[in-house]
C-alpha cells in the first residue's frame, strides 16, 4: 500500500463563488493531515461567463463538444485554477516539487445520469503543465458512463473525516453548496449519499435576479419576507424527493421562473425554506436516524438558512464542521485532494450507495505534465 502523499484539491462550485484551494496528507485511506486552505474568488465577468457556459451546455448530448461560451469558459476555468493553485503554493511557501499531485473538479455546467452525460470544463492536462505537478481530474465520468449518478463524490472522505474525528455513529454531513447533498455514515458498511435538493443556487439566482446582488447576505432578504405555501408544496411534489437513493440533481433541475409572480422578499423566503425542507424530506430516506448533522459549504454562512434547517431537524442537533475542528469552507477542495490519491492509487471513487453504480469503481484521468522547450 502506498504511503501519505502530500496533495492539493481543486474545487469551483455550482453557486460560482471561485477556486478553493486545500492542503492535506493522506494515503487515500486515512487523513494524516489537514492543512492550509484558501478561496480565489471569480471575478464577476467570469461569473458572467459561466453562467452563459452553463446555459449553452443545457444543448449538449457530447461531452467533448465545446459550443457557445464554454470553450471560452474552459479556457477561463484552467487559467483561474491554474492561478489559484499558483498563489496558493506562493502565499503557504511551498514549492511544485514538494506537492506530488493535484485533484482537480474542474466546472460542472452539465449533469443529467439520465443521459449518461455529465461534464466538467476544464482542462486537467494543461493544468498539469501549467503547474509542473501531475493532475487526477474528471473524476465523474467513469461513474455516470457505468449507469451511476456520478454525485456525490466526497463520501469516501466524509467517512475518514468521521474517523479523524472519533465520531458515534451515524451522523450525517450536510454540504450546502449550489446543490445541498447529504452524507450518511453508519456504523458499519459503505456511506450512503445523495443530492437532497437545491442548496444555495435557487435563492441565490433568485436574489441575483432580482437585486442584483450575488447572494442573500445572512438571508436578511428572505427574512423579511413570507414564503408561499401553495408555491411551496408545489416546488416539494417534484417527484425526485420521494424516489430513493442514489440520486442527484443538476444545478439547473429548478427554476425561479416559477416564482415570478412574488415580491423578492417573499421569493427568497420560499426559495430558503423550498432548501431547508428538501433537506429534511432526505431523513426519510436514512438508515436510521442520525445523531447529529454536520454543515459544510457556502450555505451555512447564511443565518437564516441554518436557522430554518435546525427548526426542521430539531431530532438531532445540527453544527458547522468547525465544532469538529474542521474548515467547512475547505471540505469540498480537501475531498478532491483525498480523491486525487485514491484515483492515482485505483482505489475506487464511488459506491453502490453513494451513486448507484453496479459495484466499487474507480475512475478519474491522471495527466503529467507536458515538456516544453
Amino acid at each position: 500500500m502506498a504511503g501519505n502523499r502530500t496533495a492539493i484539491g481543486l474545487m469551483s462550485g455550482t453557486s460560482l463563488d471561485g477556486v478553493d484551494v486545500a492542503l492535506i496528507r493522506t494515503d487515500g485511506e486515512r487523513i494524516a493531515e489537514l492543512g492550509a486552505a484558501r478561496t480565489y474568488p471569480y471575478r464577476e465577468a467570469d461569473r458572467v461567463v459561466l453562467r452563459q457556459a452553463s446555459k449553452d451546455a443545457l444543448a449538449l448530448k457530447d461531452r467533448s463538444a465545446r459550443p457557445g461560451a464554454l470553450q471560452e469558459a474552459e479556457v477561463l476555468v484552467t487559467r483561474r485554477h491554474a492561478e489559484a493553485a499558483e498563489a496558493f503554493l506562493r502565499e503557504e511557501g511551498l514549492r511544485a516539487a514538494e506537492i506530488d499531485l493535484v485533484g482537480f473538479h474542474g466546472q460542472t455546467v452539465f449533469h443529467d445520469p439520465a443521459k449518461q452525460l455529465t461534464v466538467q470544463i476544464g482542462d486537467g492536462q494543461a493544468l498539469a503543465t501549467q503547474l509542473a505537478i501531475p493532475v487526477a481530474w474528471d473524476m465523474r465520468a467513469d461513474d455516470v458512463a457505468a449507469g451511476g449518478q456520478g454525485a456525490p463524490l466526497a463520501p469516501a472522505f466524509h467517512e475518514a473525516l468521521a474517523e479523524m474525528a472519533g465520531l458515534t455513529r451515524p451522523v450525517v454531513f450536510l454540504n450546502l453548496g449550489g446543490v445541498a447533498n447529504v452524507t450518511y455514515v453508519g456504523a458499519a458498511g459503505e456511506p450512503l449519499a445523495f443530492d437532497t435538493g437545491p442548496g444555495n443556487g435557487l435563492l441565490d439566482d433568485w436574489t441575483l435576479e432580482r437585486t442584483g446582488e450575488p447572494f442573500d447576505i445572512d438571508g436578511r432578504l428572505a427574512q423579511s419576507g413570507t414564503a408561499d405555501e401553495a408555491i411551496l408544496n408545489a416546488l416539494l411534489a417534484h417527484p425526485y424527493f420521494a424516489q430513493p437513493p442514489p440520486k442527484s440533481l443538476d444545478r439547473n433541475a429548478f427554476s425561479v421562473s416559477e416564482l415570478s409572480g412574488l415580491c423578492d422578499a417573499d421569493g427568497a423566503a420560499t426559495l430558503l425554506r423550498f432548501s431547508a425542507l428538501a433537506v429534511r424530506a432526505a431523513i426519510a430516506h436514512l438508515p436510521e436516524a442520525p445523531l447529529a448533522w454536520y454543515a459544510s459549504g457556502g450555505g451555512r454562512h447564511n443565518k437564516a438558512l441554518m436557522g430554518a434547517l435546525r427548526e426542521v431537524l430539531a431530532g438531532a442537533p445540527l453544527s458547522m464542521l468547525e465544532a469538529l475542528g474542521f474548515d467547512g469552507d475547505a471540505t469540498e477542495a480537501q475531498a478532491f485532494a483525498f480523491l486525487a490519491v485514491r484515483a492515482f492509487d485505483g482505489k475506487p471513487l464511488t459506491f453502490p450507495l453513494t451513486t448507484g453504480v453496479a459495484k466499487p469503481l474507480t475512475g478519474g484521468r491522471i495527466s503529467r505534465p507536458a515538456k516544453t522547450g
